[in-house]
């Protein structure tokens, strides 16, 4: 890793350490820090402690995953239009969801802690098989017009999926696929962001440890090969992981779209193509911009919230747009 990358990785931490406690204190009720230690406000200090602290440390976990889920695809597949949303992976995790959201469906409490995000790993994985053995049968620009077509049609056909449950749902579950599917972090509780970090953080270390073998994979499988790489264990690790985060980012937050296709971009131009700074990057960069943009959903229109998904969308959509024509007019 060279030295702009270092000083760059590190200027990204230190803010994100800002804005982190920033955000902590914004929101429809005003929470200033050194009134949460004073005498007297213990009431503030639980809103704080119960309410606005874990929905921070969420949107840095599902920011974080989404970004890293992205860079991983878009390394895997050689491909920077790859994206976790586009390719149908995150409503492959969310029709499964939906299913354990209004399908009778009994097991323990412990389990149903962990049941949404191994749902939508299934979902996920599964979507993500499909794409990955597309990919290895198509090559440059007709691949990639066959991927973004296949992610349509499971977009479609998982939106269909998700609209009949929605149909033979109940009132409360009903409102719970609306809000889920625009996308929201508001619906947090400490265990539940204690399940979500216990499956993130471990799939994000993984997804470190071997940025390495992620750069010798951009040279082709057999270039790769010859160079010492179990190229298909690695191929199925990075599947593993990406799906992993995908999915508890999904069942978390719902569909929260674009953060796996515009940070990694980003990151890529800002940084270079050097995953072992990439990937830190893309984790720090995907935690900020899921941050400041739920903040802003639950500042601007306060005492009201807007769904974050939203927001991403309105910032991801003409970013996407711009990629589709720069990767147009480099075909001749």
């Amino acid at each position: 890793m060279n030295r702009h990358a270092s000083r760059t990785l590190w200027g990204l931490a230190l803010l994100l350490l800002g804005l982190t406690g920033l955000a902590s204190t914004q929101g429809a009720m005003q929470l200033p820090l050194k009134s949460l230690w004073q005498a007297g406000d213990e009431a503030l200090r639980q809103i704080w402690l119960t309410v606005r602290l874990p929905r921070v440390l969420l949107a840095l976990l599902v920011g974080a995953a989404l970004a890293l889920s992205g860079c991983v695809m878009q390394g895997l597949f050689r491909n920077p239009l790859a994206d976790p949303g586009l390719l149908g992976i995150s409503g492959g995790a969310s029709l499964t969801v939906a299913c354990w959201l209004v399908l009778p469906i009994t097991v323990s409490p412990l389990v149903a802690l962990y049941a949404p995000m191994l749902a939508a790993f299934i979902g996920s994985l599964a979507v993500m098989m499909v794409i990955y053995l597309l990919s290895k049968a198509g090559a440059g620009e007709t691949g990639l017009s066959r991927l973004l077509l296949v992610g349509i049609a499971i977009n479609a056909l998982c939106g269909a999926g998700v609209g009949l449950l929605s149909w033979i749902s109940n009132d409360a579950q009903l409102r719970q696929l609306s809000q889920w599917g625009m996308g929201s972090l508001g619906q947090i509780e400490w265990s539940t962001l204690s399940v979500a970090a216990s499956l993130i953080l471990p799939a994000s270390l993984v997804v470190w440890r071997v940025a390495s073998a992620l750069n010798l994979l951009q040279l082709g499988d057999e270039e790769a090969h010859y160079l010492g790489i179990n190229v298909p264990r690695l191929q199925r690790l990075l599947l593993v992981c990406s799906a992993l985060l995908v999915a508890t980012a999904v069942a978390v937050s719902g569909i929260i779209s674009f953060v796996g296709l515009v940070v990694p971009h980003l990151m890529r131009i800002w940084l270079g193509p050097d995953h072992r700074a990439l990937v830190p990057g893309a984790l720090l960069a995907g935690a900020m911009l899921l941050l400041v943009a739920d903040t802003v959903a639950r500042t601007v229109v306060a005492p009201a919230e807007m769904p974050v998904g939203l927001l991403t969308s309105m910032l991801g959509a003409p970013w996407f747009l711009w990629l589709i024509f720069r990767q147009s007019k480099a075909v001749p």
